[in-house]
C-alpha cells in the first residue's frame, strides 16, 4: 500500500529583509518564482501617542539624567 502525502494548496514564507533599499530587487526576484502568486508587505503601526513615543525614546537610550531641577535649568539655557 502507497502512502500518498497531500501538498497544502497554499502556503507563506516570511523573509527579513536587513536592507531595506533592497526591497524592490527582493520583490522582483520573488515574484519570477514558479507558483508566487502575490506578494504582500505588512504595514508597520504608527505610534501615536506621546507615550508610546517615550517608551521608544526609553529603549532606544534617548534619556537624559539631571542631580536637580536647577541643573536642567541651567542645560536648557546654555
Amino acid at each position: 500500500m502507497a502512502n500518498v502525502a497531500t501538498v497544502p494548496a497554499e502556503g507563506q514564507i516570511l523573509v527579513n529583509i536587513e536592507d531595506m533599499s533592497m526591497l524592490k530587487d527582493i520583490k522582483k526576484a520573488i515574484s519570477m518564482v514558479k507558483g508566487v502568486g502575490k506578494i504582500t508587505l505588512p504595514r508597520r503601526r504608527k505610534l501615536y501617542s506621546a507615550y508610546e513615543l517615550s517608551l521608544r525614546d526609553l529603549d532606544e537610550g534617548r534619556v537624559y539624567k539631571y542631580d536637580s531641577l536647577d541643573d536642567l535649568i541651567k542645560e536648557i539655557e546654555g
